[in-house]
C-alpha cells in the first residue's frame, strides 16, 4: 500500500523527506535542551548547517531526479512562469529555510504556531485543489486538521508543547507543499505571520547591534505586544485572523489568476 501510494503520488516523497528532516534536526535541538539539560539546544551556527544540508538534498532531488522545475507561478499573471536562471535555487532555499525559522520563531506562545499553521495549510489545501495537485491538496488537508487538533491541547493553558521538532517538521511541510505546487510566491501572503516574525527578530538584531537601541520591546514581535499588555490569548487571536486573511488573499488571488487564464480562451 505504501509503495502504491508513494508510486501514485510522486511529489510526496521529497515533501515528506523534508518534513522528517527538519523535524529531526527540532528533535536534537529539544533533547539537548530537555534531556541532557543544555538550555540553549544546538548552536545557531549548528542548526543552520543541518537546515542547509535537508534543503540542499531537495533541491538536488528537484533538479535531478524530478521533473518539477524550478519555476514560480506569478500571481495575477494569467498562468505565467518566472523563469529565475541560477537564481532559483538561492529563492529555494530562501524559501525553505525562511519558512522554517518563521515557524520556529512563532512558536512562542500556546497555541498560535498552530493556530497560524492550521489557516497556512487549508489555504494551501484549497489552492492545490484548485490547481488539480490532489496529492498537495490531500497532504495540505491533513496537516490542516492535524494543526487543528493539536491546537486543542496546545492552547492556553497547553497541556501539550510543539517545540523545535513540531515547529520546524511544520515549516518544512508548508515550504515545500508550496514549490512543489510551484505557488511560491503566494508563500507570501500564506506565511505573513511567520514573515513578521523572521523579519522582527532580524530587525531587532540589526537595530541594536548597530544603534544599540532596540525597535521592539522584545522579539519575536508577538513578545512586544505580550510586553505592551496584551493578553496571550488575544495575540494568538489576532495573529490567526491575520494568518487567515492572508490566506484568504492568497486563495483570493490564485482563483483569479485561473479565471484570467480562462478568459483568455
Amino acid at each position: 500500500t505504501s509503495l502504491f501510494f508513494i508510486s501514485s503520488y510522486p511529489k510526496i516523497v521529497p515533501i515528506l523527506f523534508v518534513t522528517v528532516g527538519f523535524g529531526v534536526i527540532g528533535f536534537f535541538d529539544d533533547y539537548l535542551k530537555v534531556v541532557l539539560k543544555r538550555s540553549d539546544g544546538l548552536f545557531a551556527w549548528q542548526k543552520m548547517i543541518l537546515e542547509i544540508v535537508v534543503t540542499a538534498v531537495f533541491a538536488i532531488y528537484l533538479q535531478r531526479f524530478s521533473d518539477v522545475p524550478l519555476t514560480m507561478l506569478i500571481p495575477f499573471s494569467g498562468g505565467k512562469y518566472a523563469d529565475f536562471g541560477w537564481l532559483a535555487l538561492p529563492i529555494l532555499f530562501l524559501a525553505v529555510i525562511g519558512t522554517v525559522n518563521g515557524a520556529n520563531f512563532t512558536d512562542g506562545l500556546d497555541g498560535l504556531a498552530a493556530g497560524c499553521s492550521f489557516f497556512a495549510f487549508l489555504a494551501c489545501a484549497l489552492i492545490s485543489y484548485f490547481n488539480a495537485c490532489t496529492d498537495l491538496a490531500i497532504i495540505s488537508i491533513a496537516a490542516s486538521a492535524a494543526c487543528l487538533g493539536f491546537f486543542y491541547f496546545n492552547k492556553n493553558p497547553a497541556r501539550i508543547f510543539m517545540g523545535d521538532t513540531g515547529s520546524l517538521a511544520l515549516g518544512g511541510l508548508l515550504a515545500t507543499i508550496a514549490i512543489m505546487g510551484k505557488f511560491e510566491l503566494w508563500l507570501i501572503p500564506i506565511g505573513i505571520v511567520f514573515i513578521a516574525e523572521t523579519l522582527s527578530v532580524m530587525l531587532q538584531v540589526a537595530s541594536f547591534k548597530t544603534t544599540g537601541k532596540r525597535i521592539f520591546k522584545m522579539s519575536p514581535i508577538h513578545h512586544h505586544f505580550e510586553l505592551s499588555g496584551w493578553d496571550e490569548k488575544k495575540i494568538v487571536f489576532v495573529f490567526s485572523m491575520v494568518s487567515a486573511i492572508g490566506g484568504i488573499i492568497a486563495v483570493w488571488g490564485f482563483l483569479a489568476g485561473k479565471i484570467l487564464l480562462m478568459s483568455k480562451f
